[in-house]
Parts: C-alpha cells; sequence; structure tokens
C-alpha cells in the first residue's frame, strides 16, 4: 500500500512538472490567448460556470476545469487545460474541500500568481464529515439554493475587485440571479412539504446541504468513497423497507450497481439526479420534483 502511495504521488508530482513547462510555453508563446477584452474567469465545476456567467454576462470568459461528466473527486486536467489558466484573472474555486482543488488549487495558483483566487463557499456554515478521507469539509456547497446564493455573491465580489468599472454590471446582474434562486428556495420548500418527504436514499452522499436547508434525512449507499458491503447493502435494504422508499437516488458520474441491487430488493427503482448539471436552477427543480415524488416518509 504504501509503495503504490509513493507510485501516486510521483506520478502526480511528475504531471505538475509537465504542466508548468507546457502553461511556461503557452504563456510565452501566446498560444489560443484570446485577446477580447473580456475577464478570463477559471471554475472548478459546471454549477459555478452558470453563476459566473451569469453575474458577468457579456465581459466574462469561463474555463471549466472538471468537464461534465467527470468525477471531480478524482479527475486530473490535462496540459491543454492548465495552459489556458495562464491567462486566468480569476479562479473562482469551490473552497469547501472538494478534492479536485485539495489536489490541484495551489498548483494552478503557483502557475498565474498575478490570479485572484476567490473561495466561493466563504461564508457558508460547513458540514463535518468523514468523505473522501478528508474530516471536517462536505465539498457538496452548491446543492442547495442557500449556498448558492454564497457562492454567487462571492463571485460578484471578485469580479467587482478584479474588474471595478463594470461593478454596476455585475452587482445588477447578481441581484436578478439571487431573485431567482430565492424564487427557487421557496419553489422547493412548497413541492417538499406539500409532498411530506422525510428521506431520501443516495448512492453519493452529495446532498446534505440540501437536505439540512429542508429537513431531510440522506441515507448514503456510498460511504467515504466505498461500496457498501453486504451486511451493509442489507441494513440498507432494511432501512429503505421500514421508511417507506421505492426509489434510490443515483448519480450519472458514478456507478449504480449497489443503487440497483438495493432497488430490485424493495421492489423499486433507480432514479439518476446530477449533482454537477450547468443548468442550475432547471436541474434543482428536477431533483426536488424527483425527491419529492420518489423520497420516504
Amino acid at each position: 500500500m504504501r509503495s503504490q502511495r509513493k507510485d501516486v504521488v510521483a506520478h502526480r508530482a511528475l504531471v505538475f512538472v509537465i504542466l508548468l513547462l507546457v502553461a511556461f510555453t503557452a504563456g510565452c508563446t501566446g498560444i489560443e490567448r484570446q485577446d477580447d477584452g473580456k475577464i478570463v474567469v477559471a471554475v472548478t465545476i459546471p454549477p459555478e460556470q452558470e453563476f459566473v456567467e451569469r453575474v458577468g454576462g457579456d465581459h466574462v470568459r469561463v474555463i471549466l476545469l472538471v468537464p461534465p461528466g467527470a468525477d471531480p473527486h478524482t479527475y486530473e486536467p490535462p496540459p491543454g487545460i492548465i495552459a489556458d489558466l495562464a491567462e486566468a484573472d480569476i479562479y473562482a474555486s469551490v473552497g469547501s474541500g472538494i478534492e479536485f482543488e485539495l489536489i490541484w488549487k495551489d498548483k494552478i495558483a503557483a502557475m498565474n500568481p498575478g490570479m485572484l483566487v476567490v473561495d466561493c463557499s466563504r461564508g457558508i456554515d460547513l458540514i463535518s464529515t468523514g468523505e473522501g478521507g478528508h474530516p471536517g469539509t462536505d465539498p457538496h456547497v452548491w446543492l442547495s439554493p442557500g449556498g448558492a446564493k454564497v457562492m454567487v455573491e462571492n463571485i460578484c465580489q471578485g469580479l467587482i475587485e478584479v474588474d471595478p468599472e463594470n461593478a454596476e454590471t455585475y452587482r445588477r446582474n447578481a441581484d436578478a440571479y439571487l431573485d431567482e434562486l430565492d424564487a427557487l428556495d421557496r419553489e422547493i420548500a412548497g413541492a417538499l412539504a406539500a409532498s411530506g418527504v422525510e428521506r431520501i436514499m443516495v448512492y453519493h452522499p452529495s446532498w446534505a446541504y440540501f437536505a439540512r436547508d429542508y429537513g431531510l434525512e440522506q441515507i448514503p449507499i456510498e460511504s467515504e468513497g466505498k461500496e457498501p458491503s453486504p451486511r451493509g447493502i442489507e441494513h440498507l435494504i432494511t432501512q429503505a423497507k421500514e421508511g417507506r422508499i421505492r426509489v434510490v437516488f443515483a448519480s450519472p458520474e458514478y456507478s449504480t450497481r449497489s443503487a440497483e441491487v438495493i432497488a430490485s430488493e424493495i421492489n423499486g427503482t433507480v432514479v439518476l439526479v446530477s449533482p454537477l448539471a450547468k443548468d442550475y436552477l432547471a436541474n434543482m427543480r428536477h431533483v426536488a420534483t424527483a425527491f419529492a415524488v420518489g423520497g420516504g416518509s
């Protein structure tokens, strides 16, 4: 095990050196640099891309580091993406302990010392967890409208700091989007209250902030990145039956095997809900509807 860990560390160190060389070369030659006058904002995950685009409008261009369908707990960016970061004005990090950032954030900052790094989670009450071997930080802060609002505000302040000439536009755009998030929050709260749902069974424990905001119990199948044991599956089946759960929620980014096993034992179904869809408002409405229909009481 120790030997394997050393190999992983050595591999990442080698990748980092290669990426530094690529980024340096790109900066020297101007490869693919777009001199369009826009503020270049790097983000980690697709929902942040929507947040930045809604606040920044035509004044921003976004670099997405973890593409749709990729797992931010394990993803390693290709050299081309890192090279693009040489021209970034801002890196809007999620900031809550997502594994991609634990591995890459300091390296990314070192490649572009002039870039402003915005901690989008600043001001959010983080949930303690041991997930992924990083106790103290459940990273999925964006998966509640309340958390999204804090992230949008931090992004707005970062854009204003870098581009004060367009501060009025950023403030106006942010306020309009925050109003939409407020409306989304009210809509979700009403739908869940009307449904009587009290608990949800999910494969990956992504929904703790959502559950906290709306008074739900999240029952995860996966624990600390590990599949459940046979005894663990038996316990989950018992929990589902006792809680009258008929839907097991899984994510398109992860395996559905364990979810399907449990669903078959409770005569239920597996429904996919994505924690990483870019169209944040539509996705959260879809998730809330799915939880209201398929959750237990």
